[in-house]
């Protein structure tokens, strides 16, 4: 193909600057040989653009000839239509219209035809690429230029006089430039785009050095059909300006730090990063460090200690509040690994080029010109400084002998002897495991040889490794020795387990929290419908003894889930006013009974026992969990002693480094004679699942039901035990004021059923399904009127049909839409008397808390029996 290219022939065919063309070429858009009409010259184009634009291309008098003619054929066309013989003319002209009336619409509507003019967009385009100020070209597959903007003409000059242009004669003058354009070319081939920054030499634009980032892409598929096929574009951008500033602003670093590259100090230039910009050669050369910026990069961490990057960077932030350049002692790190002690004058606002600037000096030197009149005073303050210091200070000489120590060393580490000269690992590693020792031996090596940065290490020591011990270990510089701060960590640690302990209880308790809600549900639905099977079958049934294992095997679900509640301090309570010595004497019958004969049980009440605010279902379930336990430790006999006495204010001092509060208490002490526990076991004793008993002899959760109650009474609980003597657990209740007619007098265990139906109207409000026909199966059996609703609004819309005509309305606390709470609230607002019976397989304390302050309202634990549901609502009837 030749393609004759005359000025500005090198854009692109059907680009934004070709409008027109003669008759003889046909130029659009879309046209898929955009490279054949390049053949006609530019000066054909700009001329027939020309001729097709100019409004005076006709000639003179052209405009009154024109009208002339118009005028004639309108009055012919006129009179032959006014004549008779043109009627059948003019019906079939008038079809005609009408035809093409139609045809005008139908295009009107597909939008074939438009009545607005033609945007001319590549006007726009032309306007958009050619202010773009990098250089844009266009290229086919072979590298010829198919369009060019206006910046890549000024940057290579190209004459319209060229008959073949290719961007590689740009990159012919160097060899630099001959890869790179290699290198894109290929990348032009596989259909990936890549950038290259190139220095060219001898452009147009100016003589020398320019240096160039190209980036090519490749055309998008749209072309893959077309003389574009395999064709890409190029951005072209100038860089020569911003790489020569670059280069001055780098030089002229370069000269103000050669006047430190002479002189007898240290001078380090950093980063707020931390990372190093400049070393001068006296530093480098104390450090034994061959570095080279450009080939490795360096950060204040690998020349100086934790600590002291800490404090350089804290400089570095406060810069704004520091007026005077600040002097620290460090010791900075050589490229073996050994310290190196350095005093830093640290210029608070680095320049520029780096946010810390530090002079560095020998400490060592400047130790030695200091006057010996201030060397007393030192080394008095030092003496004193080291005797008084609160945590242990131990000096390891080169042999691994303790040289010196304070008294906190040799008190932290159990280490009566003061005298000097005593193996260093013998101090340090009594009573550690191997493992330990080598641990420790390692360090003191390390520490020894110089290290720096040795990693801290914690220790256990003493009786039982009950106390934890973090030791420091640090070279001294300049010498063979070493020191070991010792510092006490026992109560951190018990600390960290403590909140580790809480931490794991509280996921525990959290998930029981989630699943006891559905749970509780699926468990009404089994209890409640067994009881109606055991209703309808008599006890010499062969189904009825299946019934009564189904019920049986419900009731121990429901038990589980309700100690996992009690633990996680998540159930329903219902405190009440008790008299503790009233509440131990009941519960002994059944106490009594679960320890058998071979157990002997003692109960000591104090006189004139303050009141305590409990559930008294759940502080009798307290007493039972712990007696269980006692019993099971006491398989050859013993005995089980009750107490119960006042504590007052000043007593429970005693333990507030327990974590008790200080104030008035009552003490319930459940004590056996038991084989007792071991520390290991005391520690674990109150976590979920935690059981010594043989497999399928425990659940584990009986102590942890007994911390989770008492807890959430607001009292304490503490367990001590001697393994081989017994164990005693103490509860410590708090104090209420409160009158005698206060008091829950009701003692009875289990209250007689007696007569359980009733008559009123009842609604049942309840989303699980299951659930809800049983509660209104139970109901209707014992009388009542029972209507139902699976949430709060269908129950709203039925008491308002019925004008709120119910007696009684049972309702679940959790539903989707209008929950339990919120339909209490909008029924009170009409009968503010109307009773509620809530009933919940978890409520949380917030409900629970404005129950308590509603007369008219009460809880029923779910699961719930048929007896149970059955009496609630009787007693809220009166009943």
């Amino acid at each position: 193909m030749s393609v004759n290219y005359g000025p500005r022939a090198h854009r692109k065919v059907g680009m934004p600057r070709i409008k027109s063309v003669v008759p003889t070429v046909q130029v659009t858009v879309d046209q898929e040989n955009r490279l054949a009409s390049l053949a006609m010259s530019d000066a054909q184009i700009l001329g027939a653009n020309r001729r097709a634009h100019q409004p005076g291309n006709l000639p003179k008098g052209g405009w009154v000839m024109a009208a002339v003619g118009v005028l004639i054929c309108g009055t012919a066309v006129l009179a032959f239509l006014t004549s008779s013989s043109a009627a059948p003319g003019v019906l079939t002209l008038l079809g005609v219209f009408a035809a093409l009336g139609i045809f005008f619409v139908f295009g009107l509507l597909a939008g074939h035809i438009r009545l607005t003019a033609r945007t001319e967009s590549d006007d726009v385009i032309a306007a958009a690429v050619d202010n773009v100020d990098n250089a844009l070209v266009v290229t086919a597959r072979d590298g010829t230029v198919v369009f060019a903007n206006s910046a890549a003409e000024a940057t290579f000059r190209w004459s319209p006089n060229v008959q073949s242009m290719a961007l590689e004669r740009v990159f012919a003058g160097s060899t630099a430039g001959n890869e790179a354009y290699f290198r894109l070319m290929r990348a032009l081939d596989r259909g990936a785009t890549r950038r290259e920054v190139v220095s060219l030499s001898d452009l147009p634009i100016r003589r020398g050095e320019t240096i160039l980032r190209v980036t090519v892409r490749p055309l998008d598929a749209r072309y893959a059909a077309t003389a574009l096929d395999g064709g890409g574009v190029w951005t072209i951008e100038d860089l020569t300006q911003d790489r020569l500033r670059e280069r001055h602003v780098r030089e002229q670093l370069e000269k103000r730090l050669a006047v430190f590259q002479s002189l007898p100090a240290g001078l380090l230039v950093a980063e707020a990063s931390g990372r190093i910009v400049y070393a001068n050669p006296q530093l480098c050369s104390w450090l034994g460090l061959d570095w080279d910026p450009r080939t490795r990069e360096l950060n204040l961490s690998d020349l100086v200690t934790t600590d002291g990057v800490e404090l350089l960077t804290g400089i570095a932030a406060a810069s704004d509040e520091i007026d005077t350049a600040p002097t620290i002692d460090l010791d900075l790190i050589r490229d073996d690994g050994t310290i190196w002690p350095a005093t830093l004058l640290v210029q608070p606002a680095g320049p520029a080029y780096g946010a810390i600037t530090a002079l560095v000096l020998d400490r060592d030197t400047r130790i030695a010109e200091r006057s010996s009149v201030d060397e007393p005073l030192a080394t008095e303050s030092f003496a004193q400084f080291f005797r008084s210091a609160p945590f242990g200070i131990g000096v390891i000489s080169a042999d691994r002998m303790v040289h010196s120590s304070n008294a906190a060393f040799s008190r932290l580490l159990f280490d009566p002897a003061t005298n000097r000269n005593r193996d260093a690992l013998t101090v340090l590693g009594r009573g550690l495991d191997q493992s330990a020792r080598d641990a420790v031996s390692q360090a003191l090596e390390d520490a020894l040889q110089g290290k720096a940065n040795i990693a801290p290490m914690e220790v256990s020591i003493g009786e039982d490794a009950l106390n934890t011990r973090r030791l420091f270990f640090a070279p001294l510089s300049r010498s063979s020795q070493a020191v070991v701060y010792v510092l006490d960590a026992t109560e951190q640690k018990a600390l960290e387990m403590k909140f580790a302990q809480s931490q794991k209880m509280e996921v525990v308790g959290n998930l029981a929290g989630g699943i006891a809600h559905d749970f509780n549900n699926v468990m009404t639905a089994i209890i409640g419908f067994a009881d109606l099977l055991l209703g309808t079958h008599r006890p010499g049934d062969p189904a009825y003894q299946n019934i009564k294992e189904i019920r049986s095997s419900a009731d121990r679900a429901s038990d589980l889930v309700h100690n996992l509640l009690a633990f996680s301090r998540q159930q329903q309570l219902q405190p009440q006013v008790l008299q503790l010595q009233e509440l131990v004497t009941d519960v002994s019958v059944m106490v009594k009974r679960a320890l058998g004969e071979h157990i002997e049980l003692k109960i000591h009440s104090g006189r004139d026992l303050w009141f305590v605010k409990a559930d008294r279902g759940e502080l009798t379930r307290v007493i039972m969990n712990l007696a269980v336990n006692a019993r099971d430790a006491m398989a050859d006999g013993g005995t089980l002693t009750i107490r119960t006495k006042n504590v007052s204010e000043r007593e429970s001092r005693r333990l507030a480094k327990q974590g008790m509060t200080q104030g008035p208490y009552v003490l319930i002490e459940v004590e056996d004679t038991g084989v007792g526990m071991s520390s290991d076991v005391l520690d674990k004793v109150f976590e979920p699942f935690f059981t010594t008993k043989a497999v399928g002899k425990g659940t584990g959760l009986g102590l942890s039901t007994v911390y989770g109650i008492v807890k959430q009474t607001g009292g304490f609980v503490y367990p001590e035990s001697t393994p081989g003597e017994g164990t005693v657990f103490r509860i410590y209740l708090p104090r209420v004021e409160a009158d005698t007619r206060d008091v829950d007098t009701d003692t009875a265990q289990e209250r007689p059923q007696g007569d359980l139906t009733g008559t009123g109207r009842v609604l049942v409000v309840e989303d699980e399904d299951a659930v809800r026909r049983f509660a209104v199966e139970a109901l209707k059996r014992q009388g009542y009127d029972v209507a139902s609703a699976c949430d709060g609004v269908e129950a709203l819309e039925i008491l308002e049909d019925n004008g709120y005509a119910v007696d009684l309305i049972v309702s679940d606390v959790k539903m989707p839409e209008l929950d339990g709470p919120a339909l209490l609230d909008r029924v009170r607002k009409v009968r503010p008397e109307l009773k509620f019976v809530f009933v919940s397989g978890y409520a949380d304390d917030g409900f629970s808390s404005s129950l308590e302050s509603d007369p008219h309202s009460t809880f029923l634990p779910k699961p719930y029996s048929l007896a149970k549901i059955a009496a609630t609502v009787k007693e809220r009837f009166g009943g």
